[in-house]
């Protein structure tokens, strides 16, 4: 499988490692062009440098091939509008949104028809599941 990655911060170079181990191609779109200097030269991984809301930048990196497409930059709307390109304008099938906020991460799950991942909510949610596990084992 062909993955796409938009950011290469924690999140997504662990991703990407993870991947790459089970045999997956990947390659990173990141503005900041020494995360390869983070990674290590032999990362690897294919590398891009640029915006991920850069049409040219997600040719360069294969987004028309990809089988997946992920966006993990640290900024929700970059995130969102890339995710917007890569289905509709690359046709990707398999696209995977971070977005920090809830109602966001909601309502491009529910009305734009992409995957999101929301660590705030998910935090949030066990936050709660351990306050409530606090007051049943008192």
């Amino acid at each position: 499988m062909y993955v796409v990655i938009v950011g290469a911060g924690r999140v997504g170079s662990a991703l990407a490692q993870g991947l790459i181990e089970e045999g997956h191609e990947v390659c990173f779109v990141d503005e900041d062009d020494t995360v390869l200097d983070r990674l290590g030269e032999d990362f690897p991984a294919e590398f891009v440098h640029g915006v991920g809301i850069d049409i040219a930048t997600l040719e360069r990196a294969g987004t028309g091939r990809a089988d997946a497409f992920v966006a993990a930059t640290d900024g929700d709307n970059t995130n969102l509008v890339a995710s917007q390109l890569a289905k509709k304008r690359f046709g990707v099938r398999c696209v995977i949104c971070r977005v920090y906020d809830p109602r966001r991460a909601r309502f491009f799950r529910e009305e734009m028809g992409i995957q999101t991942i929301c660590p705030t909510q998910d935090t949030i949610d066990l936050l709660a599941a351990a306050v409530r596990k606090c007051e049943v084992n008192g």
